[in-house]
């Protein structure tokens, strides 16, 4: 077994518990996140199937993040007109050289 935290390790991230990413989440997430947790809980039954859970509230979790930083919705709008120039463009270091 490990150690958990039991607070989140930075402001604004609701770990995973449920109940706190549902209440960090824009109203207008709520309800997908609220489906597929439902849905995951019922898969669970299955033992081999539990993992699938765990895996949601990290999905989630990370959503609720980005969706709470300044700017998200803006950034999802350039990305889907196709507005590149807003983007900074990154190349790890290692890939240097190559293509």
């Amino acid at each position: 077994m490990t150690a958990q935290p039991v607070e989140p390790v930075a402001p604004g991230d609701p770990g995973e518990d449920p109940a706190a990413i549902y209440e960090a989440l824009p109203p207008s997430h709520r309800a997908r996140f609220r489906a597929e947790y439902d849905e995951a809980l019922e898969a669970a039954h299955d033992l081999a199937r539990f993992k699938q859970v765990q895996t949601l509230l990290r999905q989630w979790r990370l959503r609720a993040i980005a969706y709470a930083r300044p700017g998200y919705e803006e950034a999802v709008q350039d990305a889907l007109q196709n507005r590149t120039e807003m983007f900074t463009r990154y190349t790890p270091p290692e890939w240097k050289g190559r293509v």
